[in-house]
């Protein structure tokens, strides 16, 4: 689609964040994740100035089969004094394999001189020789010209001079950076508005979101008719990141009216940015645009209320146009609405039980009170649901008691949980040993259940969290404890409350527990 550019710069520019590090696997593995978005262009790194990028083009030739997208190089001009042809840099470039070279350049007269400390007219031979050389082998060069709108405040002439030089020496695309993110979307869109009909070149924008405005920018310059935009997954990168390029092109495709993307393919939004995050290792953000887990959210009972009449009442469009979906949200600000979708959700049809939803609705708010939390704990709900539909809680074993014992060593500490437990007419009392209190627990307590229902033996804890719900009694304070627990195929959360974070713990990983039999037996 080259009337149109969905460029990602992921694995060069986004991994530039602070905390992230990315293997070569790591960035093959994302190559193909982006590719089956659609995206038109990956840049893949800088070959030349690292091993690991170096590596990554190498493997790239091999490894990746791209269906969609076309893999770019990146990197700069020739030095100062030194031929294009002789530049190593530039050869690592050449060399690279991949069929579009995108070449950053300075735009900013201040930044010429003081950076690469050479004449406004060498930089200006340095985009001409470099662009030139590369196109004579044979690729496509996009030219991002590096701090471009600061650059524009404060010598235009030079500014767009560079652009001009890149243009006639045959490059495709002038891509306008924010390098500093600080411009704002009126700004953004007079420059454009001037480049274009000053130079003719054919404007792209690369933003970072330094003021929050990082995608409005890029819309504001698509506006204004740029036709190459750029950005990450995720908003990935330096400082405050870069624009979200899922958020961009959602608002192209939803909002505008705009393909930008292979038909059907935004749909792979969503999978996407999830499976992106896990190979970074970033968890991903549940108040994203579009496809966070809570973009498409409801908690309160007002929300609720409406969208039982319709669900386009309270969103602002069908979720799975980007693979998302819907969630109610159980809190103490449900009202009966809010339980009987969430109840249709679970699969308990509420409608014609008005009783049944008003006792729910009157112990959610009453167990919030108290410390709960429903929103995350959806395993624990549904077995509270449970309770009151079909008048019995799920229950496949008793706790007797239990004990944690934690010993400070002078070569090391030791902690030793024992439970008796009665289970599949049983008595059975064990100990587990672990790394701290509840993991000895959790030891312990799946030892002696896994006698009497093997089933446990494929569930794991995945994640735990831990916050005080009364923070004015500091350490005295009532403990909240998520839990998530996983069966390999399938997870759920489960919450527990008590007096300290022990006896939360175990509440919910009885929970987690309950809930994970019940559904393996269903």
């Amino acid at each position: 689609m080259d009337n149109f550019h969905v460029y990602d710069t992921t694995l060069r520019d986004g991994a530039q964040q602070e905390g992230l590090n990315l293997t070569v696997a790591d960035k093959l593995a994302i190559a193909r994740h982006l590719d089956g978005l659609g995206v038109g262009f990956i840049e893949g790194g800088w070959p030349g100035a690292n091993p690991k990028d170096t590596e990554f083009f190498r493997r790239a030739q091999q490894e990746l089969q791209l269906q969609h997208a076309q893999l770019a190089a990146f990197g700069a001009t020739r030095r100062a004094g030194v031929k294009a042809a002789d530049d190593p840099l530039v050869a690592a470039l050449r060399d690279s394999g991949a069929g579009v070279v995108t070449l950053v350049a300075k735009s900013h007269d201040r930044h010429v001189e003081l950076a690469l400390r050479t004449t406004l007219e060498e930089n200006l031979a340095m985009v001409r020789d470099t662009v030139s050389h590369l196109r004579a082998e044979g690729q496509r060069v996009f030219l991002d010209a590096e701090h471009f709108f600061d650059g524009y405040r404060d010598n235009r002439a030079y500014a767009l001079e560079v652009l001009s030089t890149a243009f006639e020496a045959g490059a495709e695309i002038a891509a306008l950076c924010d390098t500093n993110g600080g411009m704002l979307p009126g700004w953004i869109q007079d420059v454009v508005n001037d480049v274009i009909e000053s130079t003719g070149v054919r404007v792209g924008i690369h933003c970072h979101n330094d003021t929050g405005c990082a995608v409005a920018n890029t819309l504001a310059a698509v506006d204004a008719g740029a036709t190459h935009v750029q950005g990450t997954i995720n908003g990935y990168g330096e400082r405050t990141g870069n624009a979200d390029l899922i958020a961009v092109v959602a608002n192209l495709e939803l909002k505008l009216g705009r393909d930008v993307l292979p038909a059907g393919l935004l749909r792979e939004a969503t999978r996407t940015a999830h499976a992106i995050a896990e190979v970074t290792n970033v968890p991903p953000a549940s108040r994203q645009p579009y496809v966070g887990s809570s973009a498409f959210a409801h908690k309160a009972g007002l929300h609720a209320s409406a969208i039982k009449v319709d669900p386009m009442l309270y969103q602002h469009m069908d979720p799975i146009e980007v693979g998302n979906d819907m969630r109610l949200l159980v809190s103490d600000m449900a009202g009966k609405a809010s339980i009987e979708l969430k109840g249709r959700e679970l699969g308990y049809d509420l409608a014609e039980h008005p009783q049944t939803v008003a006792r729910v609705t009157a112990k959610v708010k009453e167990m919030e009170a108290r410390g709960y939390t429903f929103e995350a704990a959806d395993a624990s709900f549904e077995l509270m649901l449970l309770e009151e539909v079909e008048g019995t809680r799920p229950s496949f074993f008793t706790v007797e008691s239990w004990r944690v014992i934690s010993e400070s060593r002078a070569v090391g500490e030791e902690t030793e949980a024992t439970v008796k437990v009665h289970a599949g007419g049983q008595r059975y009392v064990v100990t587990g040993e672990g790394n701290g209190p509840v993991n000895a627990l959790d030891s312990a307590l799946r030892r002696a259940i896994a006698r009497a229902f093997p089933a446990v033996a494929e569930f794991e804890l995945t994640d735990y969290k831990v916050r005080l719900y009364d923070d004015g009694h500091g350490t005295d304070a009532k403990t909240r404890v998520l839990i998530e627990t996983t069966d390999g195929d399938t997870s759920w959360v489960t919450v527990g409350v008590g007096e300290n974070v022990i006896q939360a713990s175990f509440e919910a990983l009885v929970d987690g527990l309950t809930f994970g039999l019940w559904r393996h037996q269903k």
